[in-house]
C-alpha cells in the first residue's frame, strides 16, 4: 500500500512537473514583429501590448522592431528574421502573385488613412489637374493608377515626396501624400490652413497596417500566431483607452516623435474610428471578411496592380478573428 501510494505521488509529482516544463516552453515563445514605419502611433497596440503585459500573459517574448525606408519587411519576414511584419493587403497580394506564401491575419485598421494633402484653395480631388503632386515611388504600386484614371491626372504632375514638407510650406501649388495622423499636423503648427481627402472615402478599399506572417508559421505554430492576434487586438483596444504606457515605448524607439505630434495622431485614430469602425464596430477589433479582400482584389485587377489569376485567398486567414470579438 504504501508503495502504491509513493507510486502515486511520484506520478502527480511527475505530472506536475510536465505542466510546468509545458507552461514554461510557452512562456519562452519569442516572436519579433517588425512594424512599417518608425515607432509612431499606429503602431499603438503593438506597444501597447507590449507596455501592459498583454503579450507577456499570452506567453510572449516580444521584441518590437522599426521599420523605414530602409527596410524590407517582405525579405526579411522571408528570411526568417521575422515572425510577423505590418504591411499593406496590396503589397500582400503583389507578393502572393509572385509566390511569396505571406498570409495576412490580423487588419488593425479597417481603412487605408492615406490620403492626399492639399492648400485650402482645393475642394476636391477633382481640383488637382493644374497641381504638382508630390507622391512616393511605392504609390505607382498601390493607389496612383487609381487616381490618374478616376481624375484624369498625368504622370508629368508628379514629382517625388521625400518626406520634405518644405516643398508645400513654399509653394501654393504643390499637393501631395500623407497621413492624417503626420504631415498635417506639421502643417498645422505653422498655421497654414489646409484640406486633407482620404483616399478611403474616395473608394480606396484596402485595410492598413495588417499583421502578415508566413503560412509555414501559421502551420507549425498556430497556438502561437492566435496568442499574438488576440493580445494585439486587445492591446488596441487598451491603447485607444489610455495611450501613455505605449506612448512610452513609442518615444523611446522614436526619440523624434514629439508628445504633441502623438497626442494629435491619437486624436485622429480615435476621430476617424479607423480601429473600431467599418465592420470592427460589429464584428470586433482587427476583423476581416472575405467580401473585403474580394473588393481589395478586384481593385487591383482592375488598375492592372496584379493578374486575374492570383489566388487572393492565400493572402489571408480569417481563423485567427473570425472568434475574437475584442469589441470596441
Amino acid at each position: 500500500m504504501v508503495a502504491a501510494g509513493h507510486r502515486s505521488i511520484a506520478t502527480a509529482l511527475f505530472a506536475l512537473v510536465l505542466a510546468f516544463a509545458s507552461f514554461a516552453a510557452r512562456a519562452q515563445d519569442k516572436v519579433t514583429v517588425i512594424t512599417n514605419w518608425f515607432a509612431q502611433a499606429e503602431h499603438g497596440g503593438i506597444y501597447q501590448a507590449l507596455a501592459t503585459g498583454l503579450y507577456q500573459k499570452a506567453g510572449l517574448d516580444v521584441t518590437v522592431k522599426q521599420g523605414g525606408p530602409q527596410v524590407n519587411a517582405i525579405q526579411l519576414l522571408a528570411a526568417d528574421q521575422a515572425d510577423f511584419i505590418m504591411n499593406r493587403d496590396f503589397a500582400v497580394l503583389q507578393a502572393v502573385s509572385k509566390g511569396v506564401p505571406l498570409v495576412t491575419v490580423l487588419a488593425p485598421m479597417q481603412f487605408d488613412a492615406q490620403g492626399m494633402l492639399t492648400h485650402d484653395d482645393v475642394t476636391s480631388l477633382a481640383g488637382l489637374k493644374d497641381k504638382t503632386i508630390l507622391i512616393a515611388g511605392t504609390a505607382h504600386l498601390y493607389w496612383w493608377p487609381w487616381l490618374k484614371k478616376k481624375y484624369g491626372y498625368r504622370d508629368e504632375q508628379t514629382r517625388p515626396y521625400t518626406g520634405n514638407l518644405q516643398p508645400f510650406f513654399n509653394d501654393p501649388n504643390i499637393a501631395q501624400q500623407a497621413f492624417p495622423t503626420a504631415e498635417p499636423y506639421q502643417v498645422a503648427q505653422k498655421g497654414m490652413k489646409f484640406r486633407f481627402f482620404p483616399f478611403a472615402q474616395e473608394g480606396y478599399p484596402p485595410y492598413h497596417g495588417a499583421l502578415v506572417t508566413l503560412q509555414k508559421t501559421i502551420d507549425a505554430k498556430p497556438d502561437m500566431v492566435a496568442r499574438f492576434v488576440r493580445a494585439t487586438a486587445e492591446g488596441w483596444k487598451s491603447f485607444l483607452a489610455d495611450p501613455s504606457p505605449a506612448a512610452a515605448l513609442i518615444r523611446r524607439d522614436n526619440p523624434n516623435m514629439t508628445d504633441g505630434e502623438l497626442a494629435f495622431a491619437v486624436a485622429k485614430l480615435r476621430e476617424s474610428k479607423a480601429v473600431t469602425g467599418g465592420d470592427a464596430a460589429t464584428l470586433g477589433i482587427g476583423i476581416m471578411t472575405e467580401a473585403r479582400w474580394k473588393r481589395t482584389f478586384d481593385f487591383m485587377v482592375e488598375y492592372g496592380l496584379i493578374p486575374a489569376s492570383v489566388d487572393w485567398k492565400k493572402a489571408y486567414t480569417t481563423r485567427f478573428v473570425d472568434d475574437l470579438k475584442v469589441m470596441p
